[in-house]
């Protein structure tokens, strides 16, 4: 099997057994074939089984000399270390030549989030119109803040996923992974508010979804980061705004007021204890703020 025909059952294995996202899967399928394209242009490489660790090393260099940056250079090689951990596992090559190989180091960057009152501002009804795309927009503001959620997940939000007795929302993660969030009493008649004028307010919602726009189709990707930059751009001076900063502020505020990292990480959906202990980072920054201001010897 040529190098090209192994890439594309290993795309296989990843959609249909794997079932990663169709994101993660295009990310996949955009470094590996970039590094089969470099293998073709630059050694004439068509079978697997004939790639060295050099090779790999010459390519990697390419890639810095392009001055990629360190996390996107770590990705690619990722992508090529699981696609040969599968060929051997399938018995496609005898050999992994990736086995001896380590990306660049990262720098360490803590995540960007907004303070307390910076939250407390932007979260004030009074921010956001009487209309239907500011009742979405607080909606949907509140449920990244409060429940931590990535931004595919809001937008797959389904209303069959909101369970009003237990008070909690059931979100299919990456990896399908499921995980229940705890909501408070003030979120949950939020949405209950917000179905309820759905149904009155818009003449043909997909009720399938909790989230729509005014045309009642469910949220889409730009609709949402567009909507919190605005709406975080209004409420503080981050430089970073993003979805992703209501995420890291939720853990972060967790954290703060003495959440178990265990805890957090179950919340967000973390495979791993590692991805959640950078938040350990924030808090002990904020300790050391604290130590500088209020310490003799500090």
């Amino acid at each position: 099997m040529d190098i090209c025909s192994a890439s594309a059952a290993f795309f296989g294995y990843l959609q249909f057994e794997k079932r990663y996202s169709k994101n993660t899967l295009d990310a996949y399928k955009n470094d590996l074939n970039q590094f089969i394209s470099f293998l073709s242009s630059n050694f004439d490489i068509a079978q697997p089984n004939e790639v060295k660790p050099t090779y790999i090393r010459t390519w990697l260099a390419s890639l810095k000399n392009e001055e990629m940056e360190a996390r996107s250079i770590n990705r690619k090689l990722s992508a090529v270390k699981s696609f040969y951990k599968y060929l051997l596992r399938e018995g496609q090559v005898s050999e992994n030549p990736t086995t001896t190989l380590n990306g660049p180091k990262l720098p360490r960057r803590l995540p960007s989030f907004a303070t307390e009152g910076e939250m407390q501002k932007l979260l004030d009804p009074a921010n956001f119109p009487n209309d239907w795309e500011g009742k979405t927009a607080h909606l949907a503001i509140n449920l990244l803040y409060e429940c931590g959620l990535r931004r595919a997940e809001l937008m797959g939000l389904k209303e069959s996923q909101v369970d009003a007795h237990t008070r909690t929302l059931r979100i299919l993660g990456k990896g399908n992974k499921e995980r229940l969030i705890p909501i408070s009493q003030a979120l949950l008649d939020q949405i209950n508010i917000y179905k309820a004028e759905k149904l009155k307010h818009l003449e043909k919602p997909d009720n399938q979804f909790l989230l729509v726009i005014g045309s009642g189709k469910p949220l889409y990707a730009k609709w949402v980061y567009n909507t919190v930059v605005k709406y975080l751009g209004q409420a503080g001076t981050l430089s970073k705004r993003s979805p992703h900063v209501l995420r890291h502020t939720f853990a972060t505020h967790l954290t703060n007021h003495g959440a178990e990292l265990n805890a957090v990480k179950e919340l967000l959906g973390h495979s791993s204890l590692a991805a959640t202990q950078v938040y350990t980072h924030n808090t002990i920054e904020k300790l050391k703020d604290a130590y500088k201001l209020a310490h003799p010897k500090a």
